[in-house]
């Protein structure tokens, strides 16, 4: 399992601290200094059937700088894939991959009912 976190998340912390609670092993990658890259994103979203929206992080400063809001409903998929391989700020995190598990956010339910 690979956890795709900012160190400076709160929410990516108490993401972690509950993944050692429950034992479960994971290799730690730093968006900022790793950001995904475009096919990696592609291949996730796509393993997801999540929408794409689930995959900006639509209440960081990034996103409101851009104006994505209003931008990305016009753009398409190949697009909004690419401006979210630019910066790792525009990225919900924590993401997590497993090989049949793609998961946005922590969200301590979704997470029991899909990783335990």
């Amino acid at each position: 399992m690979l956890i795709i976190e900012y160190p400076r998340c709160s929410t990516c912390r108490k993401a972690k601290k509950w993944l050692d609670e429950h034992n479960i092993e994971y290799e730690d990658r730093d968006i900022i200094k790793d950001n995904p890259r475009k096919d990696e994103l592609k291949e996730w979203i796509e393993k997801s059937e999540l929408p794409i929206k689930r995959f900006f992080n639509t209440s960081g400063k990034k996103y409101r700088e851009l104006k994505l809001k209003d931008k990305l409903p016009e753009m398409t998929l190949d697009e909004q894939i690419e401006i979210l391989s630019t910066d790792g700020m525009l990225v919900k995190r924590p993401l997590i991959i497993t090989e049949n598990v793609i998961l946005t956010g922590f969200k301590e339910k979704e997470w029991e009912e899909k990783l335990l």
